[in-house]
């Protein structure tokens, strides 16, 4: 794809028209900076969201954000909604790590006041939240008990003693897609996760201990509870194993259910069925039970690091509350207004994007509601993370989504050629932030310069209208996979 082929909307937004290709259904439309799109056109993302515009019952464009980068399917970055109940479901619009994640826990701490105890609190956190590829964790399920997770979410764990009401207030659909289908996840999928909840897994997830070094929108900090030089912790992780299974069996049931509908698809990676089909119906149950057991396992992390935390720090160390948590590969049945000015409900597919509710949203917690949803935005080791606020013009924008993250701009396997473990170690100490991995090729992997600008992606969202910036975190401390 040339820069000739998009037409600019406006300086952070623009388009493919439909008619760009014959089978494409809807426009598409990318958020960027010009210098950004110069880099983007350089891998296949963008033939990749051509490509999710031309699946049966897409709705009024399809989107990227500026931290898109190449996917399976749909590209990482992608935002793309079918009509309720006649549109499709597509495993490569969710991906593989099912609702993969990020929550924020805000301390009563400042950095200067929690400095004595940092190294030993990495140690024991370390040894607390296991990580890793097939890492098991300390909570025991019995079979009927993973079920419950499957089927309820977060609710069931805060029943069982690892939350409570505080915390389901504060996660996106309150820690449960009701419509969670245990029967419809293989019993290999429950085998892989059954013995991983409360743990990380390996790539790109963390536990991370940052500082805020700036607030940008004092009276929205003030209502998040958040203020400059406050230490806070993000837990960025999804439904492990289970979560790849399911998508792994659930694609190879969708590509041979296509034919059987009359679906053509330009990628066979961009399998799909009508989500009235036996089939649909069946993948959003088990995506539903994955999502519940990917906020569960946040859950989960949190009340382990919040024991890890009291017997370091005791009484001053005051109280864990949950910001918000936030889910950025997943899809969901809203409402939101076609191009036609009329509201309905859609099948929303998030793909390493955010959801981004703008004030007076009834999803939004009735604490934030006057100032939008908290967006976690996470750099990458070494870099800025940011909390942002969603917006009115992201519900008319973007079906109300943001960014996720930075977004790769280097693959693992170039990154591993590039840099070493140690010395991405090392240049992580020698900025005074304490790195804590069992796995030194998976810290190449993860290197900073493996990522886009996260302050360039944040300007473009910002300026682009969907999310306003709140606050600015820097890390002091990583535990990586």
């Amino acid at each position: 794809m040339d820069l000739r082929d998009l037409r600019r909307i406006h300086p952070y937004l623009w388009e493919i028209p439909a008619g760009y290709r014959e089978d494409m259904r809807i426009p598409c439309r990318i958020f960027a900076s010009k210098e950004m799109l110069e880099e983007i056109v350089k891998d296949r993302s963008l033939e990749q969201l051509v490509n999710v515009s031309a699946l049966p019952g897409m709705q009024k464009a399809a989107y990227v954000m500026p931290d898109v980068h190449e996917g399976y399917g749909f590209p990482i970055g992608g935002v793309a909604a079918a009509a309720w109940p006649d549109g499709v479901i597509s495993p490569g619009g969710i991906g593989y790590d099912i609702n993969c994640g990020v929550r924020l826990l805000k301390t009563e701490l400042s950095h200067q006041e929690l400095q004595p105890h940092l190294r030993r609190l990495g140690e024991r956190l370390y040894m607390a939240v296991p990580s890793g590829v097939g890492k098991s964790g300390f909570i025991k399920l019995s079979k009927e008990h993973l079920d419950k997770v499957l089927e309820k979410g977060v609710p069931w764990l805060a029943d069982m003693g690892y939350g409570g009401e505080e915390d389901i207030d504060c996660i996106e659909s309150r820690g449960c897609l009701e419509n969670g289908d245990p029967s419809a996840v293989s019993s290999h999928a429950k085998g892989r996760g059954i013995d991983q909840l409360g743990t990380l897994g390996a790539g790109n997830h963390f536990v991370e201990i940052d500082r805020i070094t700036h607030i940008y929108d004092q009276e929205t900090a003030s209502a998040f509870g958040l203020f400059e030089g406050q230490v806070v912790i993000q837990i960025h992780t999804g439904s492990r194993g289970l979560g790849h299974q399911v998508a792994t069996d659930h694609i190879k049931v969708l590509l041979g259910a296509m034919r059987k509908y009359g679906i053509t698809v330009p990628d066979r990676e961009l399998a799909c069925a009508p989500l009235t089909s036996p089939e649909g119906k069946e993948y959003a149950g088990a995506m539903a039970a994955a999502a519940n057991f990917a906020w569960a396992n946040r859950q989960a992390i949190t009340f382990f690091i919040r024991k890890t935390w009291h017997e370091v720090l005791g009484d001053q160390g005051g109280h864990l509350s949950l910001l918000y948590d936030v889910a950025h590969n997943i899809a969901k049945v809203e409402e939101h207004r076609g191009e036609d000015g009329v509201r309905r409900k859609m099948a929303v597919h998030r793909k390493g994007a955010t959801r981004a509710f703008g004030p007076g949203h009834p999803e939004v917690t009735p604490r934030y509601r006057n100032f939008g949803q908290p967006v976690i935005i996470p750099g990458s080791m070494g870099t800025a993370s940011y909390v942002l606020a969603g917006t009115e013009s992201s519900m008319e924008l973007a079906f109300g989504s943001c960014c996720h993250g930075a977004g790769r701009q280097m693959s693992r396997h170039a990154a591993k050629r590039a840099v070493r473990g140690e010395r991405v170690r090392d240049d992580l100490h020698q900025q005074g932030i304490q790195v804590y991995s069992g796995s030194m090729a998976g810290l190449a992997e993860e290197a900073p310069m493996a990522y886009k600008d996260v302050d360039a992606v944040v300007d473009v969202v910002e300026a682009a209208g969907i999310a306003k910036k709140v606050a600015k975190l820097r890390p002091i401390l990583v535990i990586k996979g």
